[in-house]
C-alpha cells in the first residue's frame, strides 16, 4: 500500500520554522493595530479640525438669530398685540427676504471658495464687492414687502389690529433688512479663509450689546414695540460694521486690496448664479412659516400668532446647528483645495 503525502509531514515544525510562522503572524498583528490606531487618530485629527470650524460657525449663527428670540421676548412683556406684531413682521416678513438674500449670498461662497482654492487672494476682495452691488440691488426691489405690509396681511386674512401693528414694525425694521446684504457677504467672505472665530467673537459681542439696549428700551425708556424694532436694527448693523472693520482694516491684507472697477464687470453672472440659489431658499425657509398666516383665521388671534410664532422661532432656532456644520464642510473643502494648489505649485 502506499503512504499518504500527509504521513511524511513531521508532526511538530521545527524551530526556526516555528519563530518564522510566530514573527509573521505578530507583523500582522501589529499592522492590523497599527492601521486601526491610524483610523482612530485621523478621525480625532479630522474631528478636530471639523469642530474648529463648526464651533464658531454654529455659534456666530446662534447668536444673530438669537436677537431675534430676545426681541420677541422683550415684546411679550407689553402685550400680546405686539407679540403677535413683532412675530409676524420678524418670522414671515422678514423671513422671507433673510432666505432670499442669504440664498443669494452663497454664490458669493461658492465663487470665494474657488478663489482661495486656487490662491488667487485679490479676487476674494472683488467677488465681495461684486455681491453688495447685486444684493443690495435686490433688498430694495424687495421693501414694497414692507411698505405695503398692512394690506397684504389684511387680505391673507390677519385681523385689522395685528396688521396694522405689523405694518408699523415692518417699517421699521426695514433697516435690518437693508443690513442683509451685508452682513451675509461678509460672513461669507471671512468663512471662506476659515476666519470663523473673528465671525464668532463679533457676533457674541453684538448679542451682549442688543440684549443691554433691549433692557434699556423697554424697561427704562419704555419705547414700546417701536423699540424693540430699532434694537435688532442697532444690533444687526454693528455687526455690520465689526465685520467690515475687520476685513478692511487689515484682517485680510491678501484678499482686501480696497474698492475696485473690476466688481462693476461681470455682475450679470454673478446675477444668475446667485438668484436661483435666492429663491429656493426664500421657499424653503418661508413654506411652513405660512402657519402664521393661516392661525389669522383663528377665533383667538393673537393669542395663536403668538403660540405659533414661538414653535416655529425654537424650530428656526435648532436649525442653526446644522447650518454651522454645513459652513464647515464648506470651509473644509475650500482649506483642502488650497492646500493641493500649493503642494502641485511647488512640485
Amino acid at each position: 500500500m502506499g503512504v499518504r503525502k500527509e504521513d511524511d509531514e513531521p508532526l511538530l515544525v521545527s524551530g526556526p520554522q516555528q519563530n518564522e510562522q510566530q514573527e509573521e503572524e505578530e507583523e500582522q498583528e501589529r499592522r492590523r493595530e497599527g492601521n486601526v490606531g491610524d483610523l482612530v487618530r485621523q478621525t480625532w485629527l479630522e474631528s478636530r479640525k471639523m469642530w474648529a470650524i463648526a464651533g464658531p460657525s454654529i455659534f456666530s449663527r446662534l447668536a444673530m438669530f438669537s436677537m431675534t428670540v430676545i426681541t420677541q421676548s422683550f415684546a411679550g412683556h407689553l402685550s400680546d398685540l405686539d407679540l403677535a406684531a413683532i412675530s409676524i413682521a420678524s418670522t414671515v416678513i422678514i423671513a422671507f427676504t433673510f432666505g432670499f438674500l442669504l440664498g443669494m449670498a452663497s454664490a458669493l461662497e461658492t465663487l470665494c471658495g474657488q478663489a482661495y482654492g486656487a490662491r488667487q487672494y485679490h479676487m476674494l476682495g472683488i467677488y465681495l464687492q461684486r455681491s453688495w452691488i447685486v444684493l443690495f440691488l435686490f433688498s430694495l426691489l424687495l421693501l414694497p414687502m414692507f411698505v405695503f405690509a398692512t394690506p397684504i396681511l389684511k387680505l391673507l386674512g390677519q385681523s385689522d389690529a395685528v396688521a396694522d401693528e405689523s405694518g408699523v414694525v415692518a417699517m421699521w425694521l426695514i433697516p435690518m433688512h437693508l443690513s442683509f446684504p451685508f452682513q451675509f457677504t461678509l460672513q461669507r467672505f471671512l468663512q471662506c479663509q476659515l476666519k470663523t472665530g473673528v465671525i464668532a467673537w463679533i457676533s457674541g459681542g453684538a448679542l451682549a450689546v442688543h440684549v443691554f439696549v433691549s433692557w434699556l428700551f423697554v424697561y427704562k425708556l419704555s419705547v414700546g414695540i417701536v423699540g424693540t424694532a430699532l434694537t435688532l436694527d442697532f444690533s444687526w448693523w454693528l455687526s455690520v460694521l465689526g465685520l467690515f472693520g475687520y476685513a478692511v482694516c487689515g484682517g485680510c491684507p491678501h484678499s482686501w486690496t480696497g474698492f475696485s472697477a473690476q466688481a462693476l464687470s461681470g455682475i450679470s453672472e454673478f446675477f444668475k448664479l446667485s438668484v436661483a440659489s435666492g429663491v429656493m431658499l426664500a421657499l424653503e425657509n418661508f413654506y411652513y412659516r405660512m402657519l402664521i398666516i393661516v392661525s389669522g383665521y383663528f377665533h383667538k388671534t393673537e393669542v395663536a400668532v403668538d403660540a405659533l410664532s414661538i414653535c416655529i422661532t425654537i424650530f428656526a432656532w435648532e436649525s442653526m446647528i446644522p447650518l454651522g456644520f454645513l459652513a464647515a464642510t464648506g470651509g473644509s473643502c475650500w482649506s483642502w483645495l488650497a492646500s493641493c494648489s500649493g503642494f502641485h505649485k511647488h512640485r
